[in-house]
């Protein structure tokens, strides 16, 4: 599941991925409700007998509002830079509401700006694909209207599904970057321990956006924890014969 940006997944550079089944969407524009995303989510794998997903960023934060509904098939849970609560301190979050009334220039050089600010971290500019802030912002200005960018803003202000979490069944991996200024250590910890069947892996050296500038390393960490799912499922289907 992608990002807040929207874009869809670029499959060909996670080369960890290779030779697995995948599928990836653009997020469909100006929704502003978690669980209506989640509902688009449901309707893309509802032909699924048996799957993982792997949600970054603002796509964990999707992913997690679907597995806690426990759908059908569900095996695995992937869940990179995301939070089960909004993480936005209050000045942040009033700051990203405001976006709203940006418009034009101000929302690509003002609102934009700030949000690429929030998702770099020191070790971008020495990293696989190296990055810059501007490149963040790009993203932005390329895949997200103003309208849609609020729009999530006001889902995740207003997302807490902590109380949900014992309901996620699945085997899950926590995904967390080393230095993530967006989100923070804390999500993670809430994560880990909400979650019964849950583990994490840190990447070093890579920030909010590892997805974007580590995607070998990221890739070949996601595929690890979908082998070894695939791995235990062989070996019950063995017994079971």
């Amino acid at each position: 599941m992608p990002c807040f940006s929207g874009a869809s997944w670029d499959l060909k550079v996670l080369t960890g991925l290779d030779g697995l089944a995948t599928r990836t969407m653009r997020l469909p524009d100006d929704i502003a409700s978690v669980d209506t995303y989640a509902n688009v989510l449901a309707e893309q794998i509802q032909d699924l007998d048996s799957f993982i997903l792997v949600g970054d960023s603002f796509g964990a934060v999707i992913s997690l509002a679907l597995a806690a509904r426990q759908p059908k098939g569900l095996v695995g849970l992937v869940l990179s830079g995301g939070f089960a609560a909004n993480p936005l301190p209050r000045w942040k979050s009033v700051a990203a509401r405001l976006s709203r009334f940006a418009n034009g220039a101000l929302y690509r050089h003002g609102t934009l700006r700030f949000h690429a600010f929030q998702l770099a971290s020191p070790f971008d500019a020495a990293a696989e694909v190296p990055h810059a802030q501007n490149d963040y912002r790009n993203l932005f200005v390329q895949n997200t209207s103003r309208s849609s960018y609020t729009a999530r803003v006001t889902s995740v202000t207003e997302f807490n599904v902590l109380d949900d979490l014992d309901q996620i069944r699945v085997p899950t991996l926590v995904l967390t970057p080393a230095d993530d200024r967006l989100v923070g250590a804390e999500a993670a910890r809430q994560l880990l321990d909400g979650i019964r069947q849950s583990s994490e892996i840190v990447l070093p050296e890579t920030g909010h956006m590892f997805r974007f500038t580590h995607p070998t390393l990221y890739s070949n960490t996601v595929r690890a924890f979908v082998d070894s799912l695939l791995s235990v499922d062989a070996s019950a289907k063995a017994v079971a014969s």
